[in-house]
Formats: structure tokens, sequence, C-alpha cells
């Protein structure tokens, strides 16, 4: 998975770039995201793999089904499209559209977290520990929720390489630790 992400990264931050220069972050946000719908569905990567597919008929075949979804086509994204097929690279526009979301996210201020519970959150208990992360680390949060049900109880919730395990599991295996000392 790494190597997918170091390969994407680049044109994540090239798009990053241009779309900070022309003021279009949230335009080339909802671009990419369409876009990497449309290149994550299974039948376009199994187009995106057939080598009897020109890479011009590729092109045409995706932006066709970009504009499908009812997307506004320009030349930023003609080229981008062209460049992506020319370098073999037309199936990773989901991570480099994660990657952009990353830099978005940083310029924005915004710390992503993932919040994985031993049971399903309601939007009140989502809001109320986005609410305490947010004052611990003084910047907006954008949290995503998972269920874990080997957690048993409690949450682990990860903020870039920052770990609250406040999970049943998490206090058992520091007891376990601890005893065997």
């Amino acid at each position: 998975m790494a190597e997918v992400t170091t390969i994407a990264r680049p044109y994540a931050e090239a798009l990053f770039r241009l779309a900070d220069e022309t003021r279009a972050l949230g335009a080339w946000s909802a671009t990419l995201a369409g876009m990497a719908e449309v290149a994550g569905h299974p039948e376009v990567q199994a187009v995106i793999g057939n080598p009897a597919i020109t890479a011009r008929q590729l092109a045409d075949l995706f932006l066709s089904l970009c504009r499908g979804q009812g997307r506004e086509i320009g030349a930023a994204e003609r080229n981008l499209v062209a460049l992506l097929v020319e370098n073999d690279r037309l199936g990773l526009l989901p991570q480099i559209r994660d990657q952009f979301e990353i830099l978005k996210a940083r310029r924005e201020g915004v710390l992503e977290a993932e919040i994985v519970s031993a049971f399903p959150l309601d939007d009140a208990q989502k809001a109320s520990l986005v609410a305490d992360l947010e004052r611990k680390f003084g910047r907006r949060v954008q949290a995503g929720v998972s269920v874990d049900q080997s957690l048993i109880g409690g949450v682990r919730i990860v903020v870039g390489d920052e770990v609250i395990d406040a999970s049943i599991q998490g206090k058992l295996a520091n007891m376990a630790v601890a005893l065997r000392r």
C-alpha cells in the first residue's frame, strides 16, 4: 500500500499546487471525488487494465463516464486524465484523491482523526468526542468512525501518529504488561 501512496503523492501534490494557485481547492476536491469514484468502479478497473484498449479510447471512455455523472470537464481535467493514462496511472485516482484531501485538510488546519468504537456511536456521542479532540489539539477535527467489537468497550482514537486508547482491550493489554513485570 505504501508503494501506491508513494506513486500517487506527486500527482496529488501537483494538483494541489494548481488548485491552490487558482483558488479552486473545493472545485478540484469535488472533481477528484467524482473521478475517483469512476476509476474505482470494478468494471472501469477492468477496462483500465485491458491491453486491447488504446490510450485514446481509455481517456475518451473515462471522460465520457465522468461527464455522465454531470461533471464539468474542462481542459485541466482532460489534461490530467491524458497524463494519467499516458503514465498508466489512471487506476490510482482514488489514492491521488486521498492524498489531495490530506493536503487540503492540512492547508485548512483540519486534523484527520479515526475513531474506532466497540459499539456504534450516535451523532451526539461523535460530536462530543470531536469537540473534546478539538479542545485537546486546538484545531478543527474531521473524524471518521468505525466499529470494532474486539475492543470490548470504549474507543481508540488515532490522530496523526498519536493514539488515544480508552478501550477495554487496551486497558487489559496494559494490565497484562504490568503483571508481567
